[in-house]
């Protein structure tokens, strides 16, 4: 398949890479059909975040087709069906997303102990970044291994177009987020 390679600072590249596979029973394979450049995705390409390794396929705002559904991810998923995937990567059953804290989910990131050691606490595990944040491949590619499958989704209902819904993942909740924060902060009015 091919897929946008980071190299370098700076280096990125339109390579041919190895197919996903499924590794997990929970994995689900999603054919990309659209995706969208964050300004995060323009951090890695000038090497800000640490834990970039050449080779890396970059990527965290994306949607697709479901094509391949490990044994314990198929009672949420069928081939077939489109989702959007989210930039975080979550198990659904750690303390932290049943209290729907998925961003710090704890047993999606494999690097959590270097995350913790960096950022000062521990994340999720994230499409498309660094090692610090688990180190998956990321969505700018033609197809992806979306590990926690059976969670990790946003089903789309037929009639919506890619378009109509690729900012579900990552592009409308941090603008939501922002400004509710804002509201939150907001003084009263006189």
């Amino acid at each position: 398949m091919r897929a946008l390679v980071w190299h370098g600072a700076n280096d990125i590249r339109y390579d041919t890479v190895p197919d996903p596979v499924i590794e997990h029973p929970r994995d689900a394979i999603v054919k990309v059909t659209t995706c969208a450049i964050c300004g995060s995705d323009l951090h890695l390409h000038d090497h800000v975040m640490p834990g970039m390794e050449k080779g890396d396929i970059i990527g965290h705002e994306f949607m697709g087709e479901v094509v391949e559904v490990g044994a314990e991810a198929r009672s949420a998923l069928r081939t077939g069906e489109r989702v959007v995937v989210p930039f975080t990567i979550w198990c659904g059953d750690c303390d932290q997303c049943r209290r729907g804290n998925y961003s710090v989910c704890e047993r999606t990131n494999r690097n959590k102990a270097l995350a913790d050691k960096v950022f000062g606490h521990t994340t999720a595990g994230l499409f498309g970044y660094t090692h610090l944040t688990g180190g998956y491949a990321g969505g700018q590619a033609d197809y992806v291994r979306v590990p926690f499958a059976d969670r990790t989704h946003i089903k789309i209902p037929d009639g919506l177009t890619d378009e109509q819904v690729l900012f579900l993942g990552d592009i409308f909740p941090t603008g939501w987020q922002a400004a509710a924060q804002c509201l939150r902060f907001q003084s009263p009015a006189s």
